[in-house]
């Protein structure tokens, strides 16, 4: 089982850790906002703390046993097994509320911040780690996604604002789509590569697409479907005095 350096350690766990506490600020500002009081605000949080941390800790035991690197193709059911129960997770009142409240979908795109974290696959690549075929797309559309994400979320959710939002979070999916099919085709060996994309199925990595890439997955689509919708107006005070 291979070693990676400290730094590459730093920076994955840094960027999945990121990810998840950025999310869980931002559910606690959506209910706080959504004036369910901050108590449950708290609970909310605190709750998906519990969720993502536990989900994180389970893998990170399961790559500990060199299981996602067996026969068994069990790192993609984990990926897929995690994104269902976080999409299934988006269904309770509270969290939908939450992330219909004013301003949450403007901060969407904040934990996408942390994908700044895809530089660890540049430098695992340099070290002869990772296939330039999987690692320069996923490394770099991560890195620039980064960079974008706060310049977005400082854009208000209208007019050109809004229109850079959707193109972000469309092109955001389109990265990890990316990066999940060369990942697959790399650490499979449906295709032929030189090194042998094994390092995602092992610690540090394997984070990222059993736990990180199904959390931006869900962050997208939420941000998606609801900029999709038309932006509520202000019904003036006049037609509101006659339909009274």
């Amino acid at each position: 089982m291979y070693d990676p350096p400290s730094y590459i350690w730093a920076i994955t766990l840094t960027g999945v850790i990121g990810i998840a506490a950025a999310t869980c600020g931002l559910l606690y500002g959506g209910a706080v906002r959504a004036e369910l009081g901050r108590r449950r605000a708290a609970l909310l949080a605190g709750g998906a703390a519990v969720v993502l941390g536990g989900w994180f800790t389970a893998s990170a035991v399961i790559a500990e046993h060199g299981i996602y690197g067996g026969k068994t193709p069990w790192l993609p059911v984990a990926f897929a097994g995690f994104l269902t129960l976080l999409l299934a997770l988006r269904r309770i009142p509270t969290v939908t509320q939450a992330l219909a409240a004013p301003g949450t979908m403007t901060r969407l795109p904040l934990p996408h911040t942390f994908r700044i974290a895809g530089v660890g696959m540049l430098l695992m690549m340099a070290l002869g780690e990772l296939p330039a075929l999987f690692a320069l797309p996923a490394g770099l559309g991560d890195i620039a996604t980064g960079l974008a994400a706060p310049l977005v979320a400082l854009r208000p959710a209208q007019g050109t604002g809004r229109r850079r939002a959707l193109w972000f979070n469309r092109l955001g999916t389109l990265d990890l789509i990316v990066a999940i099919i060369l990942g697959a085709l790399t650490s499979f060996q449906l295709v032929t590569v030189t090194p042998v994309n094994t390092a995602i199925t092992e610690l540090p990595l394997a984070l990222i697409p059993t736990s990180a890439v199904p959390l931006l997955l869900v962050l997208h689509l939420t941000a998606q479907s609801g900029l999709a919708k038309p932006p509520r107006t202000p019904q003036p005070t006049a037609t509101v005095a006659a339909t009274a």
